[in-house]
């Protein structure tokens, strides 16, 4: 059993709810009803035997006949009549339950709505006056209320019934439509998360059921560029990393064959270790770019002079431009910049930004670095005179392996992780790396801005 069988579905979750809260609802309707209707089957009760006492005092013939009959064969549950005189003499199987404040104000002219009791029950009490100047007066027992009320109550029972089974009903439409595109949605998930894509959810239903469908489908895309690159990242270090093993192999082969023997045994050496050499710095790209997107890289921070870190790597890439027959240049303050930094790492930094510049700067060009001072932090530039880069290779710039893929086979590319280093490298200093082409010296010009210090903007 899953989790979600264990916790149960929505349809389920849906339907109990909107028949516990319909079931609260017609709870409380129905006591609400419950109470009101005896009020309300009272009212009805009386104001029919109100304007019955109003007809009879209007039409005394039919009130003296009536009078006449009840004290012959009146029963205990009919209405009873009472006539009171002008004189206040009161007449009539009812004249019992005629107090003396209703007589005064039939008297007075005023009409009489009250409750009394009559042979040890109580009735309602509804009078009017006479042209006369007298009164009548009609009762009516209360077990008349009761059943007015028992019926009114028990008409109220099927509507209540139906009302919850229409709530319970509206609750399963409502679940269902609700619950068809989660459902649909937990499923392309589970799809995705066993490798299949170009799946799409319909955005339908409410409008946070039709953003959960978008994001999937976003997803959907975003795995597949992801996967896309990642295949083609896999694709591009296969690629570097065979062609340096299939020379070595094949210098090991010839060397244990014998077929390169005497003076050729240097060459084959040196071209051994060379390709190991060029072996073992794309591994090492490898690592550090792996290195620098864990969540536990190290930055060791200390004060650093820029100015004195710049002056050094120019003197190590001053000596490796001039064997290519590339002019290093340099443009520094020569005066302290400090920051508070990772100085190994704006080494490095600096290190990866040069080495391509030299690769692709021919000979005769420059390659330019630089340093100034920018506000309370600093700005280092490398540019060079190579063959620069477009708008869309700026885009794309550091990107892993994405000039390298581009350009192979047309000028010199690298292993596709050295500017990918270099933009994680930047990021993790807290600073951020810029590319451009059209560098005065009419190549691609990088600039890497760094705080004061990692933690400041």
């Amino acid at each position: 059993m899953s989790a979600v069988d264990g916790r149960g579905s929505l349809t389920r979750s849906i339907v109990l709810l909107t028949s516990a809260v319909a079931a609260v609802a017609v709870l409380l309707t129905g006591l609400f009803a419950w109470r009101t209707i005896r009020t309300n089957a009272e009212a009805q009760e009386r104001d029919q035997l109100s304007r019955q006492a109003e007809v009879l005092a209007r039409t005394p013939p039919l009130a003296s006949w009536m009078l006449d009959r009840q004290q012959r064969i009146a029963g205990p549950d009919d209405i009873r009549l009472a006539i009171v005189r002008p004189s206040g003499e009161t007449d009539g199987p009812a004249a019992v339950a005629v107090g003396a404040a209703s007589r005064e104000a039939l008297l007075s002219g005023d009409r009489v709505s009250t409750t009394a009791r009559l042979d040890g029950e109580e009735v309602l009490v509804e009078g009017a006056p006479t042209l006369t100047g007298g009164g009548l007066v009609l009762t009516q027992p209360m077990s008349a209320v009761d059943q007015a009320t028992d019926r009114m109550r028990g008409s109220l029972v099927l509507p209540l019934i139906l009302g919850l089974t229409g709530a319970a009903l509206a609750g399963a439409l409502l679940a269902r439509r609700l619950a068809r595109p989660l459902v649909s949605a937990a499923r392309t998930a589970h799809r995705l998360s066993e490798g299949a894509r170009g799946v799409t959810v319909p955005a339908e239903g409410p409008a946070e059921v039709a953003e959960l469908a978008g994001a999937l489908n976003t997803l959907d895309t975003a795995l597949t560029h992801s996967e896309n690159r990642q295949r083609d990242f896999l694709l591009s270090v296969s690629h570097e990393i065979r062609t340096p093993l299939t020379t070595a192999r094949g210098y090991a082969e010839a060397l244990a064959d014998e077929v390169i023997t005497g003076e050729e045994v240097p060459e084959a050496g040196r071209i051994l270790r060379t390709e190991m050499e060029r072996l073992e710095h794309f591994v090492g790209d490898l690592l550090a770019l792996a290195r620098l997107e864990a969540d536990d890289f190290r930055l060791d921070i200390v004060e650093v002079d820029l100015d004195a870190l710049v002056a050094e790597t120019a003197t190590a890439w001053s000596a490796r431009c001039a064997r290519h027959e590339v002019d290093f240049r340099v443009e520094r303050p020569e005066r302290p910049v400090p920051i508070t930094t990772d100085g190994f790492r704006v080494r490095q930094l600096l290190d990866g930004l040069a080495e391509n510049a030299l690769r692709v700067t021919p000979a005769g060009r420059p390659v330019v670095l630089a340093l100034r001072a920018d506000g309370p932090g600093a700005l280092l530039e490398v540019r060079d005179g190579g063959p620069g880069l477009t708008d869309d290779d700026i885009e794309v710039a550091f990107v892993r392996g994405a000039l390298t893929d581009r350009y192979r086979g047309v000028r010199p590319v690298g292993s596709g992780l050295g500017l990918a280093i270099a933009h994680r490298l930047a990021g993790r200093l807290g600073g951020t790396i810029t590319a451009r082409g059209g560098a005065p010296e009419g190549g691609a010009w990088f600039t890497v801005r760094l705080p004061p210090h990692p933690g400041a903007p």
